[in-house]
């Protein structure tokens, strides 16, 4: 039979909100209840008579807790096959009631481990065993009964029962399906756990939100974000995040997460920086980022480290883009900036924690470390005759910054805090070099006493020869090519400085 009529329900939930009208609906259709401890004092309370586990089992709860489902009394019960006899047989010979509904949640280890000092052994006990097993159980067997596997389908399981206390076989199936989703997800989030430290080879990720995006990269592209965005940052104004917005904001999360402790502007276009500086105020920070490229700022994604103000917010408003992160508004910013009733304005609430980077490539995925370094003028290595004054120092430092965070090869020139202009995704690092003179001189930008920023090492000494023609006097770069010692040849010569990080940072 498709149809099913609800008789009896197991009900042993760790969360009980939003159960209240579900129970008061099981006991007006006279439906058996199976409960376990707090969940039947809930019950009871609600005016429900309650069947105890115990009873069922002849086991009380026992090891703490630990143990109170797992035995044939409920597993039998909720395993039956109706359409079988000798299921039907063995359940009266054991005089095992079958079980049509069953509710269950699951303990929080996910929640738990995200609290700050979690000790380990209240980790350990977050680890459901009697849920998990009662929600694989009862999905495996959705021909004959319904799960109900989270808190989340409350809402679908009322509006189910709102018809009556029946289901059909493709209602049960897809409730099952949300069990094994539930289910898998647990699983992934306990294994991630022990293998922080194990470090198993292999890829297990999980994310039981999504958000269907209005397409992919292109509008013949379907898209979706996996994740809970609104736990990172909140959408206070505009229009639907779309795909390429997402990609370009972790871009400029990404880039504004290097200046922490500055007070940065950048503006991004395609997740590569067109325009970057530190300021006085957010609104000199932005004027300054503005000037490296006004064109390529059109619908570009602004971000900032502070706060925006009402001036800020006044000299911007003129600009077409299409998002703005940043820590905070100030209200009257707000009032400006809402004036546009597609731009989308995001409040960031916290850094980016996920250590690790993965991808689709081929027939597979490719994971990595995130790139977590950050380069720091403490540890350059001077590899030079002449060392970069403290200014310098200041400016490779920002350069070297924006240089991570832009696709290879790249370029980033720089001077007294603010990105000239960079090339980027070259073929060759040359070509990057060339790009970003081109354009820093088509904005009215002289280079001379700018510096330049490598993302990666010079194989030959062309690019400093050409940057010594423009007036570039110093560099950075990571260093370790066999050819080091050429360019470094050519600085000392003619009294430029270099200094090495010893980190490369490549973006593809």
């Amino acid at each position: 039979m498709a149809q099913k009529t609800i008789k009896s329900a197991l009900i042993s939930v760790y969360h009980k909100e939003g159960l209240e009208s579900i129970v008061k609906k099981l006991i007006e259709e006279g439906v058996k209840l199976i409960s376990t401890g707090g969940t039947q004092k809930y019950l009871e309370s609600l005016g429900a008579s309650v069947i105890e586990v115990e009873s069922l089992t002849g086991f009380p709860s026992i090891l703490g807790g630990r143990v109170k489902t797992l035995h044939p009394g409920i597993f039998g019960g909720i395993l039956r096959r109706d359409d079988v006899s000798s299921d039907q047989k063995e359940l009266e010979e054991y005089k095992i009631p079958e079980i049509d509904l069953v509710i269950v949640d699951l303990y929080p280890f996910e929640e738990t481990v995200a609290q700050e000092n979690a000790e380990e052994q209240e980790i350990i006990e977050k680890i459901d065993i009697g849920g998990i097993s009662l929600i694989r159980a009862a999905a495996k067997n959705f021909k004959d009964v319904l799960i109900v596997p989270s808190k989340d389908q409350y809402q679908d399981l009322e509006l189910l029962l709102e018809r009556g206390t029946f289901s059909s076989l493709e209602e049960r199936k897809a409730f099952a399906a949300h069990a094994f989703n539930i289910s898998s997800h647990y699983d992934t989030q306990i294994f991630n756990y022990f293998n922080t430290e194990v470090e198993i080879p292999a890829f297990k990720q999980s994310y039981l939100n999504s958000k269907k995006l209005r397409y992919g990269e292109n509008p013949h592209q379907e898209g979706h974000f996996f994740g809970n965005l609104d736990e990172f940052v909140e959408q206070i104004h505009g229009k639907e995040i779309s795909y390429n917005n997402l990609v370009d904001i972790h871009g400029a999360v990404n880039l504004v997460e290097e200046f922490n402790d500055d007070t940065f502007f950048g503006i991004l276009k395609h997740t590569n920086a067109c325009g970057a500086s530190t300021g006085n105020s957010v609104l000199d920070a932005y004027k300054k980022a503005l000037a490296a490229d006004p064109v390529s700022a059109f619908g570009g994604i602004l971000v900032s480290t502070h706060e925006i103000t009402k001036e800020a917010a006044e000299e911007m408003h003129s600009l077409f883009f299409e998002v703005l992160v940043a820590p905070s508004f100030s209200e009257d910013a707000l009032t400006v900036l809402k004036q546009k009733k597609n731009r989308i304005l995001l409040v960031k609430k916290d850094r980016l924690h996920s250590q690790k980077q993965f991808k689709s490539l081929l027939n597979g995925v490719i994971e990595q470390d995130k790139d977590s370094i950050t380069d720091q003028k403490e540890s350059f290595k001077t590899a030079t005759s002449k060392s970069p004054t403290e200014s310098e120092l200041n400016d490779l430092e920002f350069a070297s910054k924006i240089c991570k965070q832009t696709k290879s090869n790249t370029i980033v020139l720089a001077k007294d805090g603010q990105m000239l202009s960079s090339g980027v995704g070259q073929t060759s690092r040359v070509d990057a070099l060339e790009q970003a003179i081109k354009k820093a001189k088509k904005f009215n930008f002289d280079v001379k006493g700018a510096v330049m920023a490598s993302d990666a090492f010079f194989p030959f000494p062309d690019c400093v020869e050409i940057a010594h023609s423009a007036g570039i006097m110093a560099v950075i770069q990571p260093g370790g090519s066999i050819k080091d010692q050429n360019s470094i040849d050519f600085c000392n010569k003619n009294e430029m400085s270099m200094v090495f990080t010893g980190i490369r940072h490549f973006l593809h």
